[in-house]
């Protein structure tokens, strides 16, 4: 199959991938990150998590970035935001939130360990999310956790991650996204995966996200575009991470997306030096060199 000719990625670095740093990160520095991604030319920034400060203490001002971010929004620029339930849904439209994304695991062990309760239950509680999005005009996104591996159960099988897949589509989800969030998958697992829910749901319609935890990443986004799919989930610098499964790396790196697309000859609308550069920067301000293989090769080369 032929590539597409443009792959839209969904830059998710300010939310998946700030939520789980120990360190406290100032707002400032929050909306300079998604500032420099939207220069650098990212047309999906997902932003924050209208989550419990309780549960997760980085998104505790999500309700301050993003009425920042909402106010000086850039034209054709979207900026989604998790949420759990309908009260982080209302609080996100109060914000003035035009997009939210919501959550399902393909294994009913890691939804237990997650959420609580079982993949069915966690499916219904988006019920009244959905109903409130749809009176309101807000565009929903489908997230699927664990589709090719769990770090309690092991392998999930295909036809379970087409299942959840389906349900989140069919209750009015514009588009889902499957998670490998544990970064064990290969292309020949990430291919059968997909193979069973593009039974179920149009390519169009799906987006891959994977991390990074054995290198393969890349491959399997690769292996992805030549089965059809044209979105990708990434973070610049790679940063990220799951905090429910251990060693596990985090998403992608949106530079090494970048430089795999241009290789292929596809556009994507990002400029890969403006996109090291904001890797170079945040990664500076956590006190780190980035994950991105991409991002250190050039940057080595500008020292030299």
């Amino acid at each position: 199959m032929a590539y597409p000719s443009f792959v839209n990625i969904v830059e998710v670095g300010p939310r998946d991938g700030l939520q789980n740093e120990k360190q406290n990160i100032p707002t400032a520095t929050k909306l300079a990150l998604i500032h420099r991604l939207e220069t650098a030319g990212l047309k999906q920034i997902e932003s924050a998590a209208f989550v419990s400060p309780k549960w997760v203490p980085q998104m505790a001002d999500h309700g301050e970035v993003m009425r920042a971010v909402m106010q000086t929004r850039k034209p054709g620029i979207g900026y989604p935001v998790l949420v759990p339930n309908l009260k982080g849904f209302e609080a996100a439209v109060a914000a003035g939130v035009e997009e939210v994304a919501i959550f399902a695991a393909a294994s009913e062990a890691f939804s237990q360990k997650n959420i609580n309760c079982s993949i069915a239950e966690s499916l219904e509680r988006f019920t009244p999310v959905m109903a409130a999005a749809k009176a309101a005009h807000v565009k929903v996104r489908g997230y699927v956790s664990c589709v090719v591996g769990c770090p309690y159960q092991g392998e999930v099988a295909p036809l379970v991650v087409a299942d959840v897949a389906h349900a989140l589509y069919d209750m009015g989800c514009y588009e889902v996204s499957l998670g490998d969030t544990i970064g064990v998958g290969t292309p020949t697992s990430v291919l059968a995966m997909l193979e069973a829910v593009a039974k179920r749901i149009p390519l169009k319609f799906i987006a891959g996200h994977y991390h990074d935890t054995y290198g393969m990443a890349i491959a399997n986004i690769h292996a992805s575009l030549q089965f059809g799919i044209s979105t990708f989930d990434s973070s610049v610098a790679g940063l990220g991470g799951c905090p429910y499964a251990a060693g596990a790396s985090g998403n992608v790196a949106t530079e090494d997306v970048v430089y795999l697309l241009n290789g292929l000859g596809i556009d994507c609308g990002v400029n890969l030096d403006s996109l090291v550069e904001t890797a170079a920067w945040i990664s500076k301000e956590l006190g780190r060199q980035p994950a991105s293989r991409v991002s250190r090769a050039m940057l080595a080369k500008c020292m030299q």
